[in-house]
Formats: structure tokens, C-alpha cells, sequence
């Protein structure tokens, strides 16, 4: 059976860091695991496919959630990322770190060395950032980040809607502060996606330490006295086992790192059970404390042809594409969210509590519903609900399709939250210069007034911003499932390093954050 020093489950935003890290001094023997094939595909390459990226059906995991009892029990698809560079090739590519105050509550709940000071260093050394140059970004690192640049008279004209109702000017969102509207930051490089496997992973491909194996899955962590000894892996159409020479990293995300824990015997007894798993370690947080960000889209038909419609023209998309995949070019070498930022919805709070982000252009569901036409939209999403769910594995021995229940808007402040939301964002729409430039409303389909009229648009219309977080909780309480330095409590030689173990979510995209903690983890794991 052959054995390597360091195993790491999950080759996404998470386990693309680690390989990078834990091969670069060459001393080790590193084996990368992950479910999916290769990243090479046009559609994750050229960065305005980003659309069609998500529900890709050849790199996702194609999970849908349970009906939401305040949802009008409503069920919508949860696309996750099943290739090198996991959910970072199909996302949006927004390089957005969150809230110092986001970090300082983890240092506030006792995880020492997680404070926004103490992170801060690690997104700097990961960064290459072409257009900034301050305390707050770096240079040389292997994750480029460049600010955006498309000239657009509608995103001027959202941002100047949104200034007029007391929004603030921000040129750095990842800077010292989060709050105001402006232009974002992206990761691009020369007009292309800029993914974890990209930036991390091919560049350590040559090693001779590394080994990757695409198209595993991984069905069991093998335990004995304590410790992972082996990990049983499907590959290639046959069943294997491969050694844990040192350690094993788990960094299959917030949904398949506690559905493998469960898989393995790990997690809540009563759960196991159900499934017929034999509990090796009981644990019961394993699979709670489900969050995610909400969000809702307010879409409105334009009265000037200058929106992303008149790339729907299929010789127009053909030739934007190629441009971008060949050249790094034109129209479809960025996406489309360039302006928006992070807002309060009511004066008295400390910080923002939602994104709001303007597209020029309509989204791929009002299309396909046959409002195709030249029109633009405003999203947002709440920042950090209060809601929370679970992720559970099911079916015997939890092979079964894993029971996703991110219970949204159960807590009433979220639904507060998305009224004023909507409200802020209605009134940034009926400002001008942006209302100049309104032909008429396609959803909601008229102004919306009373708290249950909003209500009933959100449940009906609200969509995932694809920022699953928080099965596997870091803390330094005896529940919670990883300690501070993210190791597995009651395992000697297994850490989680992803999504899963943020105790909260952070107010923004996830993406990179979950970088930050690879770099973190990566570290300690060299300082032993």
C-alpha cells in the first residue's frame, strides 16, 4: 500500500493552496484527492461564462437543497464545484476578503490567532495584485487580483443612484474600510479566470513530490488508535487504499467534509445510525451550523441598446468569446458585476449588512423565461443571516444524495433584513441618473410597498449566492468539530481546511477567505 506524508482531500479554493504549500520544500510526499477532471475547459476559462459555469453539469456536483419552509417551500439547485479548482472555476471570480469585524468576532468567540490582524498577512501573501500597491495588498504572490475596468455609462450611473442616497465612494473594498460603492476587484489574469488551481496548483504541477489523482472519490477514512491511517478511495473504475503517512487534510468543502466525516463513522450517533454507519467518533456539530447568503435580483427593461443583450446575437457571443479565450480581450474577458459595494440598511448599525452589486444586463433566468430584451438589474444579499441550517449525509452506509437544509430565513432579523434591502435597493433604482434610464419593471413588476408584499416577493424569488459555509465548526468550545489550529477534536492527525469550519460567515464572498485559511492551516502544519 503506498503511503505519502500528507493527504489532502478536496482539490478546490481550499486544497489547491494546501498541495502548493505542503509540496514547496520538497521534503514531503503530498497527495492531492480530488472527485472532479481537469479545469482546461473554454467555459471555465473565458470569465463572462461564468453563467453557464455554475450549472456546467460536467464540473458540478449538481446538489439541490430541501424544500424551505420559508420559501414557500421551495427547493433550488446548489452548485458546487467538482474540478481542479473546486467552486474557483466556476464562480464569479470577485476577490473580496470580508469585514475586519468579521475576524475579530472569531478572536472575540476564543480562536486566538484568527483576528483580522492576524489574517491580514496571509490574503498579502497570497496576493499579486496588479493595480495596488499599500499596507493592505501584496505583490509576487501566486493569486492575481487586478481592479476592474470596463467603461460603462450604466454602472456610472448606479453608482452616482446609489452616492445621491448617501452611499459613500470606496476604491478598495479590501482595504481599510468595507463600507460604500465603487468598483471591485477580480481575479483575472490576462483576460482569463483566475482559479486556485490556476494560481496555486499548476505552478507546483512539476514537482516531483506531488502527486494528484483526478476523477478519485474518496469513500471512507480508514481510523485506528486515534489516528487516520488510511484513506479508501474509488479510482479509475476499482477500489484503493492509500497510507497517511503524516497527516490528512479534509478539504472537500461545507457540504462533502462532513457528509465523508459522516460517511466514516464520524458525527452525531443518532444520525449514523439512521444510516446504518457503525459511529467511530461521536460528534454531534458535525453537519450543523449550515449558512449562506441569500440573495434576491431586482431586474428592469432598459431604454438604450447598450446592456449585455446584444451579445445574446449567437456570431456576436462566438466572436466575444473567442476574443477573450485567445486574446484575453474584449466584452467577454470580464464579468459583468463590476460596480456595487456594501451598504447599511439602517444608520444605527456598526457595519454594512448587505452586498449590493449592479449588472448591466439581464440574468440568465429572466432570459430563458422569455424576457429576453436589453434591461439591467440590481442584486444584493444579506451579509450575515442569522438563520441556520445542516448538511447531512443519507442512504445506507450515507451514500445516498446528501440532505441539504439551509433553513433560510427562519430567523426573523433576516427577513428584515431582505425587506430593507429591497427597499434601499428600490430607491437607488428610482433615482436618477439610473431611473433615466428605466423602460419599465420586470420583477418585481411594480413598486413594492407593505412588509408582506415584500415578504411574498422574497420568498418567491430569492436565490443562493453560492456561499455554503459552517458544517465543520472551528472553536475553542469542547462541540465544536476542529479546535483553533483546525484539527479534528478526537483525532491526533486530521484537520478540516475549508469553508466548513468558519464558526460565522464572512460579510462577502468566500472564495478567497477559504485561501486564507489553506495558507493558515498550511502553516501550522509546518510549525507542527
Amino acid at each position: 500500500m503506498r503511503s505519502f506524508d500528507y493527504i489532502v482531500i478536496g482539490a478546490g479554493s481550499a486544497g489547491c493552496v494546501l498541495a502548493n504549500r505542503l509540496s514547496e520544500s520538497g521534503k514531503h510526499q503530498v497527495l492531492l484527492i480530488e472527485a472532479g477532471g481537469s479545469d482546461r475547459h473554454p467555459v471555465l476559462r473565458v470569465p463572462l461564462a461564468a453563467g453557464l459555469a455554475y450549472f456546467w453539469k460536467s464540473f458540478n456536483w449538481g446538489y439541490e437543497i430541501a424544500p424551505q419552509k420559508h420559501m414557500d417551500d421551495r427547493t433550488i439547485p446548489w452548485p458546487r464545484g467538482r474540478v481542479l479548482g473546486g467552486s474557483s472555476s466556476i464562480n464569479g471570480m470577485m476577490y473580496m476578503r470580508g469585514n475586519r469585524a468579521d475576524y475579530d468576532q472569531w478572536a472575540q468567540m476564543g480562536l486566538a490567532g484568527w483576528s483580522y490582524d492576524d489574517v491580514l498577512p496571509l490574503f498579502i501573501k497570497s496576493e499579486d495584485h496588479a493595480d495596488r500597491d499599500d499596507d493592505y495588498h501584496g505583490k509576487g504572490g501566486p493569486l492575481r487580483v487586478v481592479r476592474a475596468a470596463a467603461d460603462h455609462p450604466l454602472y456610472d450611473a448606479f453608482l452616482a443612484s446609489g452616492m445621491a442616497n448617501g452611499a459613500r465612494p470606496n476604491d478598495d473594498f479590501n482595504g481599510a474600510e468595507q463600507e460604500g460603492l465603487g468598483r471591485y476587484d477580480f481575479n483575472y489574469r490576462d483576460g482569463r479566470r483566475e482559479s486556485a488551481a490556476t494560481a496555486f496548483l499548476a505552478p507546483a504541477r512539476g514537482r516531483p513530490n506531488l502527486t494528484v489523482w483526478k476523477n478519485t472519490t474518496v469513500t471512507r477514512l480508514g481510523i485506528e488508535d486515534g489516528h487516520v491511517t488510511t484513506i479508501a478511495v474509488e479510482r479509475g473504475g476499482r477500489a484503493e487504499t492509500v497510507g497517511v503517512g503524516g497527516e490528512a487534510i479534509l478539504a472537500a468543502g461545507a457540504i462533502n467534509s462532513p457528509v465523508l466525516l459522516e460517511q466514516s463513522g464520524i458525527g452525531n450517533p443518532d444520525i449514523l445510525s439512521a444510516n446504518g454507519i457503525e459511529c467511530r467518533l461521536p460528534l454531534p456539530a458535525v453537519g450543523e451550523n449550515l449558512q449562506d447568503h441569500l440573495g434576491v435580483y431586482l431586474t428592469y427593461a432598459c431604454n438604450q441598446p447598450i446592456t449585455l443583450y446584444s451579445l445574446f446575437r449567437p456570431d456576436r457571443a462566438v466572436i466575444a468569446g473567442l476574443r477573450a479565450l485567445l486574446f484575453g480581450t474584449g466584452p467577454a474577458a470580464a464579468v459583468p458585476l463590476e460596480a456595487g459595494g456594501f451598504l447599511k440598511t439602517r444608520p444605527e448599525l456598526d457595519i454594512p449588512d448587505i452586498h449590493i452589486t449592479f449588472v448591466p444586463g439581464l440574468n440568465l433566468e429572466t432570459t430563458q423565461k422569455g424576457q429576453g430584451q436589453h434591461g439591467y438589474l440590481i442584486n444584493f444579499y444579506q451579509l450575515r443571516p442569522h438563520s441556520r441550517g445542516s448538511v447531512h449525509a443519507s442512504g445506507p452506509g450515507g451514500r445516498g444524495t446528501p440532505v441539504i437544509d439551509p433553513n433560510y430565513l427562519a430567523a426573523q432579523a433576516d427577513r428584515r433584513c431582505m425587506r430593507d434591502g429591497v427597499r434601499l435597493a428600490q430607491t437607488i433604482g428610482n433615482t436618477e441618473p439610473l431611473a433615466g434610464y428605466r423602460a419599465g419593471r420586470i420583477s418585481p413588476a411594480h413598486e413594492l410597498q407593505g412588509d408582506d408584499e415584500i415578504d411574498a416577493w422574497v420568498r418567491e424569488g430569492a436565490n443562493t449566492i453560492f456561499h455554503p459555509v459552517g458544517t465543520c465548526r472551528m472553536g475553542a468550545d469542547d462541540e465544536s468539530v476542529v479546535d483553533p489550529q483546525l484539527r479534528l477534536r478526537g483525532l491526533a492527525n486530521l484537520r478540516i481546511a475549508d469553508a466548513s469550519v468558519m464558526p460565522t460567515i464572512i460579510g462577502g464572498n468566500t472564495s478567497a477567505p477559504t485561501m486564507m485559511i489553506a495558507e493558515k492551516a498550511a502553516q501550522m502544519i509546518a510549525a507542527g
